[in-house]
Parts: structure tokens; C-alpha cells; sequence
């Protein structure tokens, strides 16, 4: 639909038409109030959507964002979303060798079995028993503290309060998240698996004084009161599509191909400028909300910029003709493949790595961590692939910042690709690339995005997947009531940027939205 359609005024105009800006809209929307969305791209979802990225092959990837654990179950229903989510069996195996002999962690398929599996990985019940220790204390925190993301902010004490346990919150938000890990876990490996939740997009060391570890950690943990990471059927498209439906049929116009280049704003009604194929047009609206990166709202508004952010992942989607068999025979790939299959993720690898990329090199033993969203919703990929016994493999690689890219952006990441595969191969019975599918000009089925690759196609500041540093979920200096608010009054920041944000959550679309209506009552 075309922003020239309709009234050239609105209630409230939507810079970027993202899953927050698509949760805004629908939310305001429903409320009865006139909505504009203007979204850059061709089409709506920004991160959170499926494509088709090899050429002939009817595969539909989660090729940015991959799992969704943060999204309320009240936004869901709220906006009444034909979404599903589906729960992954397996949490995650870990492959390693011990003793000269391929072995690993595989963790879920019920407590019985994955006590089992501990033992066989450490010779006794200690690390299980402290495994289920210190996630029954991350459980509770996540009961106490995710209700509060849909909420006006709470204070710091206020939060400390809820949480009511202070052993939790020395552990979490006191102290760096290494000292738990150490205090409660030996085994090397295990200590890995737990410290990976807190560097899934953040650069940073299990002892950073910053504490930029735990604020991660965190939003890993919390996810709709358990922590789960769920897959959503059809990819994540589906659940973009189903939040522009929503907006849609609520009566917000959404304009695709139409890019913000302005906000002007007295603080009362603001006036926002848009290009489009066709030309240039001006929108006015009572409020504006942008769900663009903090950076975007500053070159919209003319105000100075944020420090700038920095991401520090690869990226890499495949498809393959099978799943490749283990070195460690004792676990079924399908098995294996189904949850989070961590790589080089030991407690040490991940501290020598950070070390490593710190100093400007890239790691020798990459980092990553792999999931394949096909044998959880095999509905991504066409029936004949299907019964080819084709699956997609999706991989995350850790501690890969953006300054490591920048001297020759394609050589760096070909060399990253190439050392992190190697350490998958040296866990595999055959090498990947025998696995990888032919698309139909004769390629290999695989793609690698480094940060500056997020922020050439994305808009990604610095290609770092929250748009910046995550924030503690509380009140801060500056942060306003919803953790939306800018020095403008009626603009509000609703993209991953704002308090609360990152991950595929909808929350500050929610928060925005709420923000909105309330100043309406006022």
C-alpha cells in the first residue's frame, strides 16, 4: 500500500516495519487510532524474516533471527497472532573428546536421561545436581522479572524486591556472571554450555567489569518465564507476517519501499518526510515512533548520535542433503542437531577466543553454535526436500567483532567460515561440505553474514543484533516511564535500542504503544 493513500495526517506514523514497529502499529491500530507505517525495505519483518536464499531451492530460512523465546504470550493474545511456537526435545549436546575418544553433553530428553549424560561426561552426580541448582534459581528470577518487560519500568529496588532472592541477584546482577559459573561448576565443558547464553551477540569476557555478560545472560534466561527457545512453524516470517496481518486488519496502512528521511517535531505534532520510488512525500502525525536503531532516530531527528555500537557475530545458513553423521556414535544426529549444538564453547576455548579477537585476530578455534530449525518444523522446506531427507542448518558464531572486518571484509569472513567449519569437522564423521546441497547453479547451499554484512543489508549500527549494549530492565537516568522515551516528547524509540529490547520480543513496540496511549489520556 502507498502512503499517498489515505489521510496525509495520522495519529501516529511508524518509522521502520519491523516486528516492533508491526506491534506498535497493530496495538495503536486496534485502539482506534490512524497509523502509517513506513518501512524502508520491500517488504515488512526488517531482521525477523524468512527468505529463500539459494537460488531453485524451495527452502524458506530464519535467516537473521532464529528462535523466539522473549515474545509475551500477552502480545500473542492481545493481538489475537495465528502463531505457533514449537518446544525443541533436546536443549543442546555439546561434542568434545576426552581421553583420546569422541565424546560429548547431550542435555534434555527428560532428567533420567540427561542426568545420565552428565555422569558419562564427568564420572559423577555432582555437576548435574549443580546444573539443576542454578537453573531452579534463573527459573525463579525469570518467573519474578519477565512479567515486569510489559510493564512501566520498575526501579532497581523495585525489581530486587520481586526477585526476592539474594543469592539470585548477587549472581546475576552483582557480580560478573564468571564467578557463578566457577563457584558452581567444575567441568570445563559444562561451565561453557552455561556461559555461551551470556555472549550470544555481546563481545565480552565471563569477568567484564561492565557486567555487559549478565545483562545478556539475562535476557537468555528469562524468556517467557522459563527460558525456553522455541521454534516458530513456517520460520520466522510467519510470525512477521502474522503481526503485519494483525496491523493491517486493525486499519494501519503500511507502506513499503517507503524510506523516513526526517522527523520534524515540536514536541506537540511532528511532520515526517518519506522517499519512495515515486518521489518524496510528507506525513504528519501526533506522534512518531521509530523502531530503526537509536543511531537512525538521531540522523532523523538531527540530534547528536549515540556512541557508536559494535556487533560481534557470524552468521551462516546452509542447507544440506543430510544431516552428517557423529564422531560420537552414543547420540543420534537428529538427535544432536535438534536443539543447540555448541562448538569450541569449553569454558577456556571461549576466554581464548575473546582473548584473541581483543587483540585484533581472529580466533583460531571460532566459537559457534548451530540449530536446525528443520528437524523441529520440517514445514520450511518443500515437500520433496523433505522427503529427500534434506534439513537446514543455521550457525552463530561467537566473538567475531565488526573491527576485525573492517580491512578486507570478504577475505575475513571467507577465513572465519573456514576455521569454524573445521572445528564442526573435527566432531563430525564426514566432512560438511560432502553434506551441503547444489542449488540450481550448481553452488553450494551456504551463506555467511559478518557484522558489517548486517549493517550494509539491515541497518544494523555496527551489525550488532540489539542495536546496542542491552540494558538492565529497570529504570535508569533518562530511560522515562517505558524505557520508549527520547528528549522529544511525541517521538518514541520502539526498535531493539529501547530499554527492554533485543531479541524477537515485540516488547518495545508494546511499551511504545502503551506510551502513546497514555499521553492520549493525559
Amino acid at each position: 500500500m502507498s502512503a499517498h493513500e489515505g489521510s496525509r495526517s495520522y495519529d501516529a506514523v511508524i518509522v521502520g516495519g519491523g516486528h516492533n514497529g508491526l506491534v506498535a502499529a497493530a496495538y495503536l491500530a486496534r485502539a482506534g487510532r490512524s497509523v502509517l507505517v513506513l518501512e524502508r525495505l520491500g517488504h515488512t519483518g526488517g531482521a525477523a524474516v524468512s527468505t529463500r536464499p539459494f537460488a531453485g531451492v524451495d527452502a524458506r530460512l530464519s535467516r537473521y533471527s532464529y528462535l523466539v523465546s522473549l515474545l509475551p504470550a500477552k502480545i500473542v493474545q492481545d493481538l489475537g497472532l495465528d502463531v505457533r511456537l514449537r518446544t525443541r526435545d533436546i536443549s543442546s549436546y555439546t561434542p568434545v573428546e576426552r581421553a583420546g575418544r569422541p565424546t560429548g553433553l547431550l542435555v534434555g530428553g527428560g532428567e533420567r536421561r540427561t542426568r545420565e549424560a552428565f555422569a558419562r561426561l564427568t564420572g559423577g552426580d555432582r555437576e548435574f545436581d549443580a546444573w539443576q541448582r542454578f537453573y531452579a534459581l534463573t527459573g525463579r528470577v525469570a518467573r519474578a522479572v519477565f512479567p515486569t518487560l510489559t510493564e512501566p519500568l520498575p526501579t532497581r529496588e523495585e525489581l530486587r524486591r520481586r526477585v526476592d532472592d539474594e543469592d539470585a541477584w548477587r549472581a546475576l546482577f552483582e557480580e560478573p556472571v564468571g564467578v557463578a559459573v566457577e563457584e558452581r561448576f567444575s567441568d570445563d565443558l559444562v561451565r561453557g554450555v552455561v556461559l555461551t547464553d551470556a555472549l550470544i551477540g555481546t563481545f565480552a569476557d565471563a569477568h567484564d567489569p561492565t557486567l555487559a555478560q549478565n545483562r545478556c545472560f539475562l535476557y537468555h534466561v528469562i524468556g517467557g518465564g522459563t527460558g525456553a527457545w522455541d521454534v516458530p512453524v513456517g520460520g520466522m516470517g510467519a510470525l512477521t507476517d502474522a503481526l503485519a496481518r494483525a496491523a493491517r486488519d486493525a486499519g494501519a496502512v503500511i507502506a513499503t519501499g517507503h524510506e523516513a528521511v526526517r522527523v520534524d517535531t515540536d514536541g506537540r505534532s511532528a511532520e515526517v518526510t518519506w522517499r519512495s520510488a515515486d518521489g518524496e512525500g510528507v506525513a504528519a502525525a501526533r506522534h512518531v515512533l521509530v523502531g530503526a536503531s537509536p543511531q537512525a532516530l538521531a540522523a532523523l531527528t538531527g540530534d547528536a548520535p549515540p556512541s557508536p555500537a559494535e556487533g560481534a557475530q557470524l552468521k551462516v545458513n546452509m542447507l544440506l542433503k543430510r544431516l552428517p553423521g557423529l564422531r560420537d556414535t552414543s547420540v543420534d544426529p537428529r538427535e544432536a542437531f535438534a536443539g543447540t549444538f555448541h562448538i569450541a564453547e569449553g569454558y577456556e576455548q571461549l576466554a581464548e577466543a575473546h582473548a584473541r579477537a581483543s587483540a585484533g585476530e581472529l580466533p583460531a578455534a571460532p566459537p559457534s553454535e548451530i540449530y536446525c530449525h528443520s528437524l523441529t518444523d520440517p514445514t520450511i522446506l518443500g515437500p520433496d526436500l523433505v522427503a529427500a531427507g534434506h534439513h537446514t542448518l543455521t550457525l552463530f558464531g561467537l566473538h567475531a567483532p565488526a573491527r576485525l572486518f573492517e580491512r578486507d571484509n570478504d577475505a575475513v569472513r571467507e577465513e572465519l567460515l573456514r576455521r569454524t567449519l573445521a572445528q564442526l569437522d573435527a566432531h563430525l564423521a564426514e566432512p560438511l561440505a560432502d553434506c551441503l546441497a547444489i542449488d540450481a547453479d550448481g553452488r553450494p547451499c551456504i551463506e555467511a553474514k559478518s557484522p558489517l554484512d548486517l549493517e550494509r543489508d539491515l541497518g544494523l549500527p555496527g551489525g550488532n543484533i540489539f542495536h546496542r549494549a542491552l540494558s538492565w530492565p529497570w529504570a535508569q537516568e533518562g530511560t522515562g516511564r517505558w524505557g520508549v522515551e527520547t528528549r522529544h516528547p511525541n517521538v518514541l524509540l520502539c526498535g531493539a535500542g529501547a530499554v527492554r529490547g533485543g531479541g524477537v520480543s515485540g516488547v518495545p513496540g508494546h511499551n511504545a504503544a502503551m506510551a502513546v496511549l497514555e499521553q492520549d489520556v493525559r
